[in-house]
């Protein structure tokens, strides 16, 4: 069965052609700037980006009429537990309301489900950003007016999960696992028998990421928030697109930053020392989510590739379970096997409430 997978992002849409699990085409596609400009909001672009897939797809030899399901990145819906949703009319409504806030994965049910209606086919999303399955303790804060939220890469998350899973001859469900995601965001999760049961991402805390801020000390914040120097636009995207490795170094490129630390940069050797020392950090202190051993550490994600990085975490972690590195990030595969496990009846498709 062929498979239509949709990932749309802010400034590019990524497709691929899948035959059960074996990929046979992607592409992404780039939108500019002066593209984007005439769409005021994201929902604004679905016909835009739509003919271009569809263009894009048929132009590689398919026919859309060929899929027989499609299958789209989940936006910021409503909490939801993991798995694949069916798409339905309430999701779509709640992304073209923003209910959740605006992002451009929120089009990825919407142009699945389009597709999916004009020839007869069912469409999906699969573990969504708001995969919500923490722990009611682990939202807890020191203000009751405020609690942890769950925004965390959980579509990268679970994917490898389940791989290293099967790798380690058991299901998903059975194992104990904390799974750090590495890239310009970062997410770090307790998964516990198959939940993400408590993390950190997002926005909110964590450590720094190549351009978010991750954990801040409060009372600094709160002066530095009250001292007139930015407006409540300009803190949010110095915290979320200028601040870590960027913020110190001028560059959010961590393959830059090795770079010149090899060549004897002192600044940079201490920043990225500061990061893998915060990751290693949060990583240990999820040991308390689990009631037996974890069975793996499991890092992910673009700086996933870096020895260094890597080497770094296994050595300051190896007391807690041994790592496994799986670099890069399986989207497009976690999208299709999540279709997959539903079409082949390995698990129902789930309903969005």
């Amino acid at each position: 069965m062929k498979i239509l997978i949709i990932n749309p992002g802010g400034t590019s849409t990524k497709i691929a052609v899948f035959e059960d699990d074996q990929e046979l085409f992607k592409a992404s596609i780039d939108h500019t700037a002066e593209e984007l400009k005439p769409y005021t909001h994201v929902f604004d672009e679905f016909e835009y980006r739509k003919n271009l897939i569809v263009k894009t797809v048929e132009e590689a030899g398919y026919s859309i009429s060929d899929f027989g399901c499609v299958a789209g990145r989940g936006g910021l819906c409503r909490p939801v537990e993991g798995g694949t949703y069916a798409v339905n009319d309430r999701m779509i409504e709640d992304f073209r309301n923003a209910v959740c806030g605006e992002h451009a994965s929120n089009l990825g049910a919407v142009i699945a489900k389009s597709i999916g209606d004009e020839i007869g086919v069912p469409s999906f999303i699969v573990d969504p950003v708001a995969v919500d399955e923490m722990m009611d303790k682990a939202r807890i804060t020191g203000l009751a007016e405020l609690e942890r939220p769950a925004w965390f890469h959980a579509l990268n998350h679970k994917a490898v999960a389940r791989s290293i899973a099967g790798k380690i001859g058991k299901k998903y469900e059975d194992c104990n696992f904390i799974v750090a995601h590495l890239g310009s965001g970062i997410s770090i999760c307790a998964h516990k028998k198959g939940k993400m049961v408590d993390g950190s991402g997002g926005r909110t805390n964590g450590p720094f990421s190549p351009e978010r801020c991750g954990s801040l000390p409060t009372y600094p914040l709160v002066q530095l928030c009250y001292s007139g120097k930015y407006t409540e636009s300009e803190m949010v995207d110095k915290i979320s697109k200028f601040a870590g490795m960027y913020d110190f170094l001028g560059t959010k490129d961590s393959r830059e930053i090795e770079k010149r630390i090899e060549e004897g940069d002192g600044k940079a050797a201490l920043v990225y020392d500061a990061f893998i020392y915060e990751t290693a950090k949060e990583i240990c202190s999820y040991i308390p989510a689990f009631d037996e051993p974890v069975d793996r550490i499991i890092v992910t994600g673009g700086i996933a590739h870096s020895k260094k990085v890597t080497s770094e975490l296994q050595r300051m972690t190896q007391n807690v379970a041994p790592m496994e590195v799986v670099a890069g990030e399986y989207e497009m595969i976690a999208l299709a096997l999540g279709a997959l496990r539903v079409m082949s009846g390995e698990e129902p498709a789930r309903e969005y409430k």
